[in-house]
């Protein structure tokens, strides 16, 4: 693992990139029922279905915010961007993951993008990327809410960095006749209560009092958003475009990386490099 000392430094030897036409990069966002990715030269984001081989043999590598086949996500990942690599150079990889994955997911996740070749990996938490894809304000405390297919998580952050996280290994693909939506939004609302009742400082509060972010796919639904609203008592605001807001963030890291990689942002951001 780099330090934020060697990453800088790392950054200031490729001081070239913008002006390299064989540099390339890809932003990545596992999710437990979509994959998304975004490569350098694309306008659209690759969007497709968490499966190791599509059809009916589909088997699902990643379970509720866990790598539970790391070869099987590898395969995958190689359908899904192996030929699409260049032929000179490897790409620099932005990978986001879940704020509570810890080091044991980003160890699954960085043996399974080997298969990309990547000359550097960088890891970032699913709720930085999301606010950096909507340009928040990151010098004010910021609460993110993450609703997924089979994960939901609840991030404070502080200056950027992770203060405080819960999550609850529900999501949107759970829903049916028993688990209607308001078991999701009720969810949230007890992951935020917590969060007050054990701050020692007023910063969920403030966060909360600025309104809660949504992303995932649970942010497209009115009847989760308008209930928390109801039961927060603070305006809970879907970015735009939820559903892909984490791989777009991810993907506005490697932009800046590119173009200004002195300025690579690091708090609140692993790495790892060969």
């Amino acid at each position: 693992m780099t330090t934020a000392r060697e990453l800088r430094h790392l950054a200031g030897r490729h001081r070239s990139w913008p002006w390299c036409r064989h540099c390339s990069g890809i932003a990545l966002d596992l999710g437990s029922a979509r994959t998304r990715a975004w490569t350098s030269g694309r306008r659209t984001i690759l969007d497709v279905p968490t499966v190791t081989f599509p059809g009916s043999g589909a088997t699902y590598p990643i379970q509720r915010g866990t790598i539970v086949d790391t070869p099987g996500t590898s395969r995958m990942l190689d359908r899904l961007l192996g030929h699409r690599l260049p032929r000179f150079g490897r790409p620099l990889l932005i990978l986001t993951t879940p704020v509570l994955g810890g080091v044991a997911y980003r160890a699954q996740a960085r043996a399974a993008v080997e298969v990309l070749r990547p000359r550097t990996v960088l890891t970032v938490p699913t709720a930085r990327a999301v606010a950096m894809a909507v340009d928040a304000d990151l010098t004010r405390p910021l609460l993110v809410v993450d609703i997924g297919a089979h994960l939901t998580e609840v991030t404070l952050l502080g200056d950027g960095a992770v203060v405080d996280a819960r999550h609850t290994a529900l999501g949107t693909g759970d829903l049916d006749r028993h688990t209607p939506p308001s078991l999701i939004a009720d969810a949230i609302v007890a992951m935020v209560t917590a969060m007050l009742e054990q701050d020692r400082t007023s910063e969920t509060l403030d966060a909360l009092q600025r309104g809660v972010l949504l992303a995932g796919g649970g942010a497209l639904r009115p009847d989760i958003t308008y209930r928390l609203t109801d039961r927060l008592h603070a305006p809970a605001r879907p970015v735009p475009a939820p559903h892909t807001a984490a791989v777009r963030g991810a993907a506005h890291l490697l932009r800046t990386a590119h173009a200004h990689p002195s300025s690579l942002p690091v708090v609140g951001v692993g790495a790892g490099s060969e």
